[in-house]
């Protein structure tokens, strides 16, 4: 919905949305591969940020995209402490 929407909002949404994938991209291979857990926490902290942002910027463009994004952005959350607590006990 973003990326047919012709409101000049558009691109500033959408190039958070291509940061918050790569960053996403990133994380698994740090996490599960590697077992760099320090290194995947700074990844997910920086992938939570890019999703606000995220969300923050297409709530301009299409409320409805927003409020789709708000269980991935939860889900990220709770990702981000299991990785934090795995961090911290290994």
């Amino acid at each position: 919905m973003v990326a047919r929407n012709p409101v000049p909002a558009r691109r500033p949404a959408s190039a958070a949305w291509g940061v918050q994938l790569l960053l996403n991209a990133r994380w698994t291979p740090l996490f599960f591969a590697a077992e760099k857990y320090g290194l995947a926490f700074v990844d997910i902290c920086l992938l939570l940020a890019a999703l606000g942002a995220t969300v923050l910027l297409a709530v301009r463009v299409d409320r409805r995209v927003s409020c789709l994004l708000a269980p991935y952005l939860l889900w990220v959350g709770y990702a981000a402490a299991l990785n934090l607590a795995l961090w911290l006990t290994n």
